[in-house]
């Protein structure tokens, strides 16, 4: 491992290495103050566990429209460079809300400035986690293409261990300082983080040559390969034909270029045309983007994953209040919960690279939707208290299902991940592929709003959890709904290929 990040050092520059590891780092790492919000919602503000999932549901928004910050980035400069000015503006919209929040009581009290700062919050962290993404897959691309598999490696790894960093000193945190503390603490990562932004040199290149490049790579990108998902014999027949059209296109498209690059020198003081030229960006890459969405071999795998989260309501904030109120669990136990998970997820993801790549992609996501049930059934027993005629305390049936339910859960996300690459049509990679991502988050999000219409539904609340048996039985039941669904899944498709 080390004889590994000596090589990616070499490769990529310690400056750049640092910011990558340190923003997967922190966005594991905000298990650390997430976990005092939720005590936040819960004990401070009093409210309801469907009105905390609510709060909670609307915060996270922002991951779900992820695409926008990738096509900005792409497409509208600032002073020259796409990367660094982005991840900034990103990094200081993550650090002001919790500086907020540590030093004003009042915005700490009142549920409307909470929900603005932490949605705020979470545009930051996601508009960053999409910078960082590219600079990723630009350093891949253009410097060491070697090094892909251990940088991702390494991104991952670092998230994992600021997950459980975090997840282990936000029990501690909540036992021992006081909530706004915890939210001061927490900002000096996104400062330091600010500050290491400094440290990475970006090579300035015209805004009007971006934007040309945004509508005319991918433009032709697109049209040469987006369809090639309806045309398999077709283009075979047509080979000699469609070259010498792309070449016409290419030719076109330099002369474009070139006309634009002399129009933008000839009269740099004219302010309207690089504003029109960043519109007809945004334009076609938006415009690129729903066409190669709209392939049925694209549309109907991300379907059926955004209806996997819709159709089952989340009902993880009202197991929180449960866990909470009812059976009393510490915020240090609940910690150490979530390292459990956190591990969890590591040995679903080796368990997955191990024995299931292989197997056909219906089977995986049905017998994960099975085994999720499956542990459905130890929210049963905890909630209906069969553990304890058992003799099974409740905290280890809690450590037992947090951990199995995170493994199994991943046996559903690596499809997800590698499904989503092999989709990307070549020329709009990144954002097509940041697009799959909000489109699991946004239905991540339906799905608690789901839920916390459920909750409400059945008057769940604090200190009244006599339906939460009832909830917990149609989530089971709902778990299976997706199974039905699976025909949106390619047939002979593979965890692989």
């Amino acid at each position: 491992m080390i004889q590994c990040i000596k090589q990616l050092k070499t490769a990529f520059g310690l400056a750049f290495l640092w910011l990558v590891c340190l923003i997967y780092f922190t966005q594991g790492f905000r298990s650390f103050v997430w976990t005092a919000v939720s005590y936040q919602l819960k004990d401070r503000l009093k409210l309801s566990p469907s009105a905390s999932q609510f709060v909670f549901s609307v915060s996270f928004f922002p991951w779900s429209i992820k695409p926008i910050y990738g096509i900005l980035s792409d497409c509208i400069p600032i002073k020259g460079k796409k990367r660094i000015p982005y991840l900034v503006i990103s990094t200081v919209m993550s650090l002001v809300p919790w500086l907020i929040l540590g030093i004003n009581a009042s915005t700490r009290s009142s549920i409307g400035h909470l929900m603005i700062l932490l949605t705020l919050q979470n545009l930051g962290s996601a508009m960053a986690d999409v910078v960082v993404d590219a600079m990723i897959a630009e350093a891949v691309q253009f410097e060491k293409a070697s090094f892909a598999g251990d940088l991702q490696s390494l991104s991952w790894l670092s998230m994992a261990f600021g997950g459980v960093c975090g997840s282990l000193l936000g029990g501690y945190a909540l036992t021992n300082l006081e909530i706004d503390i915890i939210f001061l603490l927490f900002s000096i990562l996104p400062a330091i983080q600010l500050f290491s932004c400094g440290l990475v040199e970006e090579s300035s290149m015209g805004g009007e040559v971006l934007s040309d490049f945004c509508i005319s790579s991918d433009s032709h990108h697109l049209n040469g390969k987006a369809n090639d998902l309806d045309e398999d014999s077709s283009l075979e027949k047509k080979s000699n034909v469609s070259t010498r059209k792309r070449k016409k296109i290419q030719k076109k498209s330099k002369k474009t270029q070139l006309t634009r690059r002399k129009a933008q020198t000839l009269s740099p003081g004219k302010g309207e045309s690089l504003p029109l030229l960043w519109f007809q960006s945004l334009k076609y890459a938006t415009y690129n983007l729903c066409r190669a969405f709209k392939q049925p071999m694209i549309l109907r795998p991300m379907a059926w994953f955004f209806l996997a989260h819709v159709t089952v309501p989340n009902l993880s904030t009202v197991m929180f209040y449960y866990q909470t109120e009812f059976l009393k669990l510490e915020a240090s136990f609940l910690g150490t919960v979530r390292v459990i998970g956190w591990l969890g997820l590591m040995l679903g993801t080796f368990t997955y690279n191990q024995y299931l790549k292989k197997m056909k992609l219906r089977r995986i996501l049905a017998l994960t939707h099975i085994g999720l049930a499956f542990l459905n059934l130890f929210d049963v027993i905890l909630v209906s208290r069969t553990n304890v005629a058992f003799g099974v305390s409740d905290k280890t049936l809690v450590l037992c299902g947090s951990a199995l339910s995170d493994a199994v859960n991943q046996f559903k996300f690596m499809p997800f991940l590698i499904l989503s690459g092999q989709l990307c049509p070549p020329g709009i990679e990144g954002t097509l592929f940041a697009l799959f991502m909000s489109i699991n988050n946004f239905g991540s999000t339906v799905g608690s709003f789901v839920g916390a219409g459920l909750a409400s539904i059945l008057n769940i609340s604090s200190g009244s959890f006599d339906n939460l048996l009832l909830g917990i039985n149609i989530q089971l039941f709902c778990t299976f709904i997706p199974v039905v669904l699976l025909f949106l899944i390619p047939k002979e498709a593979t965890g692989i290929a």
